[in-house]
């Protein structure tokens, strides 16, 4: 019986979307306000969904405590109250769009956590504007 546990978890981080290799006008023209030079910035909020068995000693897919401490020392301490252009290896020259985020995140997440189970990772950049990514 596979059943998926969720776990939210947020970051503030600033960012700017432009491609180093366009020209101001089309990174304005492509980006808009979110183009700014200056940066600007989100709360985010992420859901991590693991599936997997039950496992039947402890009744858990997954202790909740082990998916926060990666969420923490994976996604927290690494973006949270960061720029992601400028503080972030993963975005030194990757676009930090919510899809490359979202991209970078269940990566990050999934390297760590056993092979057997399936990760989605959705993740907000405002209430209404959201991503979802599962590997595929």
């Amino acid at each position: 019986m596979q059943v998926t546990v969720h776990r939210k978890a947020h970051f503030n981080a600033a960012h700017r979307l432009y491609r180093k290799d366009w020209s101001a006008e089309k990174n304005q023209a492509v980006f808009g306000l979110c183009n700014n030079p200056n940066f600007h910035g989100h709360n985010y909020e992420m859901i991590a969904s693991v599936t997997g068995e039950i496992d039947p000693e402890t009744g858990y897919v997954i202790d909740i405590k082990t998916l926060k401490g990666l969420i923490k020392s994976e996604v927290e301490d690494a973006f949270d109250h960061k720029n992601l252009n400028l503080d972030v290896p993963e975005f030194q020259d990757l676009n930090p769009t919510a899809e490359n985020i979202v991209v970078v995140i269940y990566n990050k997440l999934k390297a760590k956590l056993n092979a057997k189970f399936q990760l989605e990772i959705t993740l907000y950049e405002t209430p209404r504007n959201f991503v979802t990514y599962s590997g595929n």
